[in-house]
């Protein structure tokens, strides 16, 4: 049978964007493209001084452009970024693999000709980029969690110390960074070798016997490895005030975000992260936000602080609950040729608030909600890691429905998600017995009619 041709237009590229520039940003200096009919040298070089940026500026805004693309190329983008949008051009920050993924580059063209054809084209688009409060909420966020992982490898070097002297502290106390730890540790490095005396110290909490304790500080008193104890100990003890100095900002970045003065309503008790901030995390969030995403299942004030501070409050720019999934990385593949889908994996993305939401739906295993029970009931179907990406979907769609509507979120309880099951799966049964001609009869029902 004949295919029938629909007519369409064959129209060629339409110029989108005809004050268009591109730049090419380097560690030292940056090359600045724009229409050749703007200038008789359409393209320059701008050192990365900034007088030389506020140059850059003042250039383009002589040639009229009012549309920039550039390049996220390691951090060197920012301080041009945020002088160009302070001077209120509409700066796109585009993916560098768009760029090479579309077809024609030459090999004679630089870059930000590259980049300033595709954008006059409107081939390119610009990535996600929060408000500049937001911003500089972000930047203390991740601060916060830099500052946390030096803790952690500070906990690791006291670890290695240990070993390396066969104390095994660590096989009868469970962290050396807990109380009962640290007071034996900075016995150990005041001068205390007596292994009853330090037992002695550890918390009423402890499990392990004095005698273990003191049999597992039995070992060898090297001076270098004390050395290195007393030194991981120090920049252990130096991370905190730092770590007290980066909640004090992010609780003022909070206050200045502040949109309502209400207080959330009682939540569930939960026992507190002993790395969670030392404020009231949870009201601020919920003054920021307008809603208490710690209602959700899985998630506590400091995987909500992780999502907000990436997203911010505004899901405008996100047209829906989908296009917010894809831009986390955490929506199925669309791999299909021919009609059949080859592969439904999510591609791999590093994105924090990602990361954040997959650790709260990995402990949703334990959890007696209805978010528990379906995060439960995907393990059943399905090997782990797509359990725990598939139920990270589904807190990112839960986050976005009450960022954009403002609605609360309401737990049905455990039951009510296994009643609904039930009744999926009865109505399935019923629907194919009858496409087989029978009909389904309750076992109740068939012990009375035998």
């Amino acid at each position: 049978m004949a295919i029938r041709n629909r007519a369409f237009n064959r129209k060629g590229l339409e110029l989108t964007h005809p004050n268009a520039a591109g730049i090419d940003i380097g560690s030292a200096s940056h090359y600045v493209a724009v229409p050749p009919d703007r200038d008789e040298e359409p393209v320059r070089e701008f050192a990365s001084f900034t007088a030389d940026l506020n140059r850059l500026a003042d250039w383009l805004s002589a040639c009229g452009v009012d549309t920039v693309a550039m390049e996220s190329t390691g951090v060197y983008w920012i301080p041009l970024f945020e002088l160009l949008d302070a001077r209120g051009f509409t700066v796109l920050l585009v993916n560098a693999r768009h760029v090479k993924n579309v077809s024609g580059r030459k090999s004679d063209v630089l870059d930000c000709q590259w980049l300033q054809q595709l954008i006059s084209y409107g081939l390119l688009r610009g990535a996600f980029r929060p408000d500049d409060q937001v911003c500089a909420l972000r930047a203390l966020s991740r601060q916060r969690a830099t500052l946390l992982r030096t803790q952690a490898r500070c906990v690791q070097h006291m670890q290695k110390a240990l070993v390396q002297m066969n104390i095994q502290l660590t096989n009868v106390i469970a962290d050396v960074a807990g109380t009962s730890g640290q007071a034996i540790l900075r016995a150990i490095v005041a001068g205390e070798r007596n292994p009853e005396v330090l037992a002695g110290l550890k918390n009423c909490r402890v499990r392990a016997t004095d005698d273990e304790i003191a049999r597992s500080l039995q070992g060898n008193w090297r001076v270098e490895h004390l050395f290195a104890l007393r030194q991981a100990l120090d920049a252990f003890d130096f991370c905190g005030p730092q770590l007290a100095q980066c909640d004090q900002e992010i609780e003022a970045q909070l206050a200045a975000l502040q949109v309502t003065d209400a207080q959330p309503q009682k939540g569930k008790k939960r026992s507190k992260a002993r790395n969670a901030p030392k404020f009231d995390l949870r009201t601020r969030l919920f003054q920021m936000c307008g809603v208490d995403l710690t209602r959700i299942d899985g998630i506590d004030a400091t995987t909500a602080l992780v999502v907000v501070s990436e997203i911010g409050t505004d899901m405008g720019k996100f047209p829906s609950d989908k296009h917010f999934a894809s831009w986390l990385g955490l929506c199925p593949g669309t791999k299909i040729t021919g009609g059949k889908v080859m592969s439904g994996k999510t591609q791999r993305c590093a994105n924090r608030a990602a990361q954040a939401l997959r650790l709260a739906a990995a402990a949703l295993r334990t959890s007696r909600s209805a978010l528990g029970a379906y995060f439960r009931r995907l393990c059943a179907r399905m090997d782990k890691a797509k359990a725990v990406t598939a139920a990270a979907h589904k807190l990112a769609r839960l986050i976005y429905t009450m960022l954009s509507k403002g609605q609360e979120y309401t737990d049905q309880g455990q039951a009510y998600f296994e009643e609904r099951y039930r009744q999926r799966v009865l109505h399935n049964l019923n629907r194919r017995a009858q496409q087989l001609g029978m009909t389904l009869v309750p076992a109740a029902t068939a012990s009375q009619l035998v």
